[in-house]
């Protein structure tokens, strides 16, 4: 006898073995026992969430003789006939198939003759979306003024495309992602009836890898079981099995991208790659890992939303306050622009490794996204102090001597603990200014920021107008509250015009030209290291 496939066997039968639709359920339910169903419905939703199978209950359902509860009940002729694919009552339908005209004009011939057994002739057209236009201008009057015996069941998973004038005829009903711990439990409930020995941490990983999709979880299963047959299955096996990676690897390289330590995180790809596992998964995971994170960070009990293990939340909560939220969203940008590129890659460690190496190298990077990063690893260097030549006049006899000694190092000065509002405004500070209307950007044009003594953000103006306009409280509080929308928070600001007889510089240096030569030497010292990565 043939294998028949676990997502096969277990589709449900009755509207008691849906799970995770319980809003529709409990409404075609209800609308069964009162004789009130509807000529025509939309089901929309994501792959293996249920439109089908629902449908299918549905028509047996409308047709039963001996209904329960508003459930058919799996006895009858009619519900034999139906579940066995042999009654003329029910017609499935696949659009992407039958998309013409003529496919739908039969079925509009075939509306006219009532059923030979039962109430109702139902028709399931499944990815209905695909229909040509003029196959839905054909179904339209039908679907308007049916038969009282006939119901249409469209189901599709891109409900954008299906025309307005299709829609309004429809009781239309949206498919839920099933959660994880919905399709953990079924998983578990038919490897208990399966006699498959399983951890739970394996079902709960692999109903998150479903994304949502109970058919997708039963397909996945179904291959762990296939490639450990006979074993129990382990969330080890698992991870073998689909190519992931452990999360305890995802922690390891993030601390590694944090130290901006290149051969490190490259040889740790190494090993990935060379453990079989899948690119394409690992960055996904790893994306989500991210996500996770900064869900931890930004925000107070969200153990359930990140849904991981208590040993991996105590790690994150570690993690999160190693790293600044705009880090974390701008790894994630970098992961997700890559997970795009990847899936028709033929290089896809290339691809891989060039994007760890960006992670590392924030300074390869010359867009604004990057510099808290860039700013970041120059905090951490200027701790020890960054190196640089001194640009100073040779000593009196020694000009033009080749066997001049080495000009000494002196430490490029930041101003100490930049605070984070500070740094992000310093970051965007030409797109702030963009947005500011006229005269306001006129005058800030040769403007800079600089750090206030009390911690704020101070802007050091030019004397004679531009001072002029900004002691104006009127125009203070303008420029304050775009820097408040850019910003998506209150900032405090003061305004300082130049002292006399003095250099603005000398007192209020402008972190825009400090941060950018420290970024400057930080690169040149980068080019003197030996390459270590090959």
């Amino acid at each position: 006898m043939s294998y028949t496939a676990l997502y096969r066997k277990f589709r449900p039968a009755t509207f008691e073995d849906v799970k995770g639709q319980e809003h529709i359920v409990t409404t075609l339910k209800n609308q069964i026992k009162a004789e009130r169903t509807s000529h025509a419905y939309l089901f929309c939703g994501t792959r293996g969430t249920g439109k089908t199978s629902i449908a299918k209950i549905f028509a047996r359902a409308v047709n039963c003789e001996n209904p329960k509860d508003g459930s058919p009940c799996g006895e009858c002729a009619i519900c034999r006939a139906i579940g066995a694919g042999a009654s003329m009552n029910v017609i499935e339908i696949d659009a992407a198939s039958n998309n013409g005209v003529d496919s739908i004009r039969e079925i509009v011939d075939e509306v006219a003759y009532s059923p030979a057994e039962g109430k109702y002739k139902v028709y399931i057209i499944d990815e209905v979306h695909m229909l040509s236009i003029g196959a839905f201008n054909a179904l339209l009057k039908t679907l308007e003024e049916p038969p009282s015996y006939v119901i249409f069941i469209l189901a599709t998973t891109e409900v954008h495309k299906i025309p307005v004038t299709i829609m309004s005829r429809c009781q239309r009903y949206d498919f839920k992602r099933i959660t994880i711990e919905t399709i953990s439990e079924r998983l578990l409930e038919l490897m208990e009836k399966e006699q498959v020995e399983t951890e739970d941490k394996a079902i709960r990983y692999i109903a998150k890898t479903a994304d949502g999709s109970m058919r997708d979880a039963l397909s996945l299963l179904d291959q762990c079981i296939a490639f450990h047959f006979g074993q129990k299955l382990t969330y080890d096996k698992v991870l073998d099995v689909l190519g992931a990676v452990d999360t305890e690897v995802f922690s390891r390289l993030l601390r590694i991208v944090l130290k901006g330590d290149v051969t490190g995180a490259i040889s740790l790809l190494e090993e990935i790659i060379m453990q079989g596992r899948e690119l394409g998964q690992f960055i996904l995971d790893f994306t989500w890992y991210l996500r996770n994170l900064l869900l931890v960070k930004t925000a107070d009990g969200m153990e359930d939303a990140v849904d991981v293990s208590t040993e991996n939340l105590a790690r994150l909560k570690e993690e999160a306050q190693m790293v600044e939220n705009d880090i974390i969203m701008r790894y994630i940008r970098v992961l997700s622009e890559l997970s795009g590129q990847i899936r028709y890659a033929t290089q896809k460690r290339i691809l891989v490794e060039m994007a760890i190496i960006k992670l590392c190298r924030p300074g390869m990077e010359t867009d604004t996204g990057s510099l808290a990063d860039r700013i970041r690893q120059l905090e951490e260097k200027i701790e020890n102090g960054i190196p640089m030549t001194a640009v100073s006049a040779p000593a009196a006899g020694n000009h033009g001597s080749a066997g001049a000694p080495p000009a000494a190092k002196v430490q490029v000065e930041l101003p100490k603990a930049i605070p984070e509002d500070v740094k992000r405004a310093v970051g965007s500070w030409s797109a702030i200014v963009a947005e500011t209307p006229m005269p306001m950007k006129a005058y800030l044009k040769n403007a800079y920021p600089s750090l206030g003594k009390d911690g704020n953000l101070l802007v050091v103006v030019q004397d004679g107008l531009p001072l002029d306009y900004f002691k104006e409280t009127l125009h203070k509080e303008e420029f304050e509250n775009i820097l408040a929308n850019f910003m998506e928070k209150e900032i405090q600001v003061t305004i300082q015009g130049p002292e006399p007889g003095r250099s603005p510089e000398e007192l209020f240096p402008d972190l825009t030209k400090v941060i950018s030569q420290a970024i400057h030497m930080e690169v040149e010292e980068l080019d003197e290291e030996p390459e270590e990565m090959y």
